[in-house]
């Protein structure tokens, strides 16, 4: 067995149809999946004209089980390429979801504790050294390291949208430059809301806080995962992360079942 002595933990959300006044309007339109959902049943004609034959040649008369899905490729757990942040990173054009190395994507997981952290608030460098002293940790290449606030636990209600805290350009950029090519949170987004910065920018008008964490992939290449779960159920380190994301052809981001691959206690 390959994970022998191992504990599989998911550590994604499902692409699921919205429930019923869960998103703002605004992530309703880019951000929620239309699911069609066809039965054993709803699927005889279409599988009986495929072979040519009636519904009662079929095996107990059914056909197959099957599902049609209209959504972004930022809904659900996913995996954003630079392509998303920017069209150049790090003097490059930016990678592409398709394009990015496969090697980012499984390594080192590392758990960066900010759930005292509350929603608008963003992440500081400090923060990020802080958290890493605590946990006698020094990040490298290799390492993915998750960033703990626990909005999952409000998955699924309007409050998961949009109160949440998020990532600052400095904080981000701090990881990226000890070697880390993916960071993930456990909120729907790496900034904080949108409605929050609209806010703060009425207040204050610097146009370097729009999407400032994500704007950190316009001078380093790398990836990072949003909506991430179940952090608080995997050791804060000595465990390892694989969250390959699906390959689209030239797309800013692919959906991923991010796993961790915690060591059993002995």
């Amino acid at each position: 067995m390959p994970f022998e002595g191992m504990k599989l933990v998911d550590l994604s959300v499902p692409i699921q149809n919205p429930v019923e006044g869960e998103m703002a309007p605004v992530m309703a339109e880019s951000l929620a999946a239309e699911i069609k959902y066809l039965d054993h049943e709803d699927t005889v004609p279409l599988v009986s004209g495929y072979f040519g034959c009636e519904k009662e040649n079929l095996m107990g008369g059914y056909g197959w089980g099957t599902e049609r899905i209209k959504t972004s490729t930022h809904a659900g757990t996913h995996v954003d390429a630079p392509y998303h942040y920017y069209p150049v990173s790090d003097g490059k054009p930016s990678l592409t979801i398709d394009e990015c190395p496969l090697e980012w994507y499984f390594g080192r997981g590392v758990v960066l504790n900010m759930t005292h952290k509350k929603a608008g608030e963003t992440v500081s460098a400090e923060d990020v050294k802080q958290a890493l002293d605590k946990l006698d940790y020094k990040l490298s290449y290799g390492d993915i390291v998750c960033v703990r606030f626990d909005t999952d636990k409000t998955f699924t209600t309007k409050e998961y949208w949009g109160s949440h805290p998020g990532m600052s350009a400095e904080s981000v950029k701090y990881i990226l430059d000890q070697g880390v090519k993916v960071i993930g949170v456990d909120s729907p987004g790496f900034d904080i809301p949108f409605r929050m910065t609209k806010e703060k920018y009425a207040e204050n008008p610097d146009d370097s806080m729009l999407w400032e964490a994500h704007r950190a992939g316009i001078d380093y290449s790398y990836s990072h995962i949003e909506k991430l779960a179940n952090l608080d159920k995997v050791p804060e380190k000595d465990f390892y992360i694989c969250c390959f994301p699906v390959k689209i052809t030239a797309a800013s981001a692919g959906w991923a079942r991010v796993v961790a691959f915690v060591p059993e206690q002995k």
